[in-house]
Order: C-alpha cells, then structure tokens, then sequence
C-alpha cells in the first residue's frame, strides 16, 4: 500500500503559504509506515519544533489501474474519508529553501492519520463536499472539494500515468486555508460533511 499526496490543491492554501498555483498537479509520497488508525495518537517528534496539521479529503482505491481517463476515475474508488497531513514546518521550510524534495518532513511514522472510510454514496457529490476539523471544539480548517485545483478524477488520472494504482492505495487530495501547529494534548476531530470520521489526541 502506498501513500500518494498532493500538494497545493487548494488556491486559499496556495495564498496562504505564498506559492503560485501550479499547472499541474504537485506529488509526493508517504511509506506505510507513516498511517496512523483507530484513533491512536500521535506523538510530536524530537527532531521538529514547529509540527503542523493539513486537513485532507482522502479518497481508497478500489481496483488495480494504470493509465487511467480522467472520465473513468471514479470507477477506481468508493471510499472516502479525512485524513491529517502532518508536517514537520521547520524541516519543509529549510528543505524548499534548499530546492531538496519534501520527504523528511512528510513522512515520517504515523504523519498521515486517517479517519474511518465512508462510501462514496454515503456522502452525496464527493465534488462538492463540505469537510473540516476542530481541535479543541474550535473549528480551524473548513475545505470544499469544489475548490481543488485539480479534483480528485483528475488527480487519480495524472498519478495512474506514473504509478500503478492497487487496492487499498490512499490518495491524500490538499488542504485548504488555516493549516497551523500542533501542540500536546491537542484533540483533533475531523468530519467529512456532518459526518465525524476521525477522532484522535496529541501526545
């Protein structure tokens, strides 16, 4: 199973963090290791002083694909659900700088938690849907799928160009505008519409 991200996807985000909206669709990966279920928690690491949560629409995929149409997409997931893309600020900031790739402050362990998954069906024109996060019962993040640069089809077609897509795959598809730090015994609480789908603390 791998982890695709993508980055900038959200033009209030791409305002946000000073960067000009891209052409085509920014990608990076994350290990396996880097999932974080169940509601577990997530503890901030020792090499990072300035952790960061970026709220996603995270869509499974479904079937094996390869060189997939953007009007065939959808055939290729049916589930849905929030994730956190947890960033290591400080280390992202340095390594753009420097023009190095992203890695080490993407994915390191457990910096990708994600909800529990929701059919497609379940929750109306994954196009236009409403999602958000509150932490400490104050909502910080509220993103619609609508305003992707590149929406999810799109997305799966342009990544199916480079990787083979298999079951079980995760595509984390941007954040919009309010991503901001984490600090311990924060209680992070995710929707996909009204939806609560992910529930977990920092340790």
């Amino acid at each position: 199973m791998k982890i695709i991200c993508i980055g900038v996807n959200y033009r209030s985000h791409a305002i946000e963090m000073g960067r000009q909206f891209p052409a085509e669709p920014v990608v990076f990966l994350k290990p396996d290791s880097a999932v974080l279920k169940n509601n577990k928690p997530f503890f901030l690491p020792d090499f990072s002083a300035n952790i960061h949560y970026e709220t996603e629409v995270v869509v499974r995929i479904s079937r094996l694909g390869k060189g997939i149409a953007p009007e065939f997409a959808y055939r290729y997931y049916d589930e849905v659900t929030a994730g956190i893309d947890i960033t290591a600020r400080d280390l992202q900031s340095r390594l753009s700088a420097d023009r190095l790739p992203w890695t080490l402050s993407k994915a390191f362990d457990s910096s990708a938690p994600v909800g529990e998954f929701l059919p497609v069906s379940a929750v109306g024109d994954i196009n236009n849907l409403d999602f958000r996060l509150e932490i400490n019962n104050v909502t910080v993040q509220k993103g619609n799928t609508a305003d992707m640069i590149f929406g999810i089809d799109k997305i799966i077609s342009f990544v199916s160009g480079f990787f083979t897509l298999k079951t079980g795959d995760l595509i984390f598809t941007g954040t919009p505008s309010g991503v901001g730090p984490l600090k311990k015994n924060d209680n992070l609480v995710a929707y996909i519409g009204d939806h609560r789908v992910l529930d977990f603390m920092i340790k």
